[in-house]
Parts: structure tokens; sequence; C-alpha cells
């Protein structure tokens, strides 16, 4: 079986696994999911949730938050992990998103990367969930998933991100990152990951080689 084959196959399996696979952070537009996201770094999506739900009535467009002062702004997001170097990054980004872009989101990866804070996994999020755009976006769950499944196998999620792309069709791409993500969370986890339970247990290569040897 070639990896465009076990891609289709695994796809199918996790569709029926998590039927209403949606992005877990709380948006109603891209501004919103694009401060979400980067909030989401090493915090738990409920975290930022709950953070968001005010955070998103007070800072309404780019330029509120890239005029809010500072220490107030940190003040609002101290329940996240990193908050100053996330205060500074939001601000910085909303100030980019004004000079370059009018306060509106661009919705091109190549536009959105270049926004301080913003990488291609941020982007792609950016683009697949707000934008309703083809796009892939490659964290720590789908790194992880796609490793052990021998669908990809560089280290660099920008490397992973072309090889998913590469054997995955275009319409895929966003419901990928979902059901990989899901995938991820409650079966393939990062430390003692549920092999015997796991629907896709017949297609990794982590079971064949390392916990199957284990027993």
């Amino acid at each position: 079986m070639d990896k465009k084959e076990k891609a289709k196959k695994v796809l199918d399996i996790l569709e029926k696994e998590f039927p209403d696979a949606k992005i877990a952070l709380k948006f109603s537009n891209p501004l919103e999911l694009l401060v979400a996201t980067i909030l989401s770094a090493q915090c738990t999506d409920e975290r930022v949730n709950m953070t968001t739900k005010s955070l998103f009535k007070k800072y309404r467009t780019a330029r509120a938050y890239a005029s809010a002062d500072r220490a107030g702004f940190e003040k609002d997001i101290r329940s996240i992990n990193f908050y100053r170097n996330k205060t500074r990054s939001i601000q910085n980004c909303s100030k980019k998103l004004i000079e370059d872009f009018g306060g509106k989101l661009p919705e091109t990866v190549e536009e959105l990367t270049t926004l301080p804070g913003v990488g291609r996994k941020t982007a792609n999020i950016v683009l697949a969930s707000a934008f309703g755009k083809d796009a892939l976006a490659v964290d720590t769950h789908v790194k992880r998933v796609s490793k052990r499944l021998g669908l990809a196998a560089p280290d660099d999620p920008d490397e992973i991100e072309r090889e998913l792309c590469s054997i995955i069709p275009k319409k895929r791409w966003a419901k990928t990152t979902l059901l990989f993500i899901l995938h991820g969370r409650k079966t393939c986890k990062a430390k003692n990951p549920l092999c015997d339970a796991c629907p896709l247990r017949d297609f990794s290569v982590y079971y064949k080689t390392v916990r199957k040897g284990k027993k």
C-alpha cells in the first residue's frame, strides 16, 4: 500500500470516528481566531476559550489590540501561559496588520506569515477554519500522528506539511488537521498512547515496530 492509499484509508476511518470534527477554539471572525491561535501555543484550548470570552468583547479590531495598554492587556490574559510574550506578539501583529493590510487579515499563507508571531501552522489554521480555504496545519498532534503512521518522516513541521499535502487530496487538507488533532488527543497521546484501542493500529508503523515489540 502506498502512502496516498494509506492516507485515504486513515482519513476515512477517522471521519467515522469523529463525524463532527471542528476546531475547539471559539471565535466569530478571522481576527479572533488569529488571536486565539497565538494564545493557544503551549496552552489548552479550554483555557484560551475561558480567556477570550471577555477578551473578544473588550478588543474588537486590530487597532484596539495595537493601542491597548500593555500592562492592562497582560492582566487580561494573565491566566495564559507566557502571557507577556503573547501580549507582545499580538500587539506587534496587530500593528503590522494596520500598517500593511489596513487592519484586515490577508487570505494567503505568504502574507499571513509576514505578521510577527505568525508561522505556517497559525496561518493555515486561520485560512482553513476562518476563511474556509484548503490548508493543512501541522501542530504537535499532527506531527506525532503522521510520523507514527509512517505518512511523514521529517521532524520539521514545514517539511511534514509538504509531505502530507503531496499524498492527501487538497479538499481534505483542512479536515486532516482536525482529525489528526482529535486522534492525537484521544488515542495517539504523546505518552502512553492507547494503541490497543486505536482504530488505526493496523496502519501504525509505531505500533508494529515499537509497541508490539514490548509485549
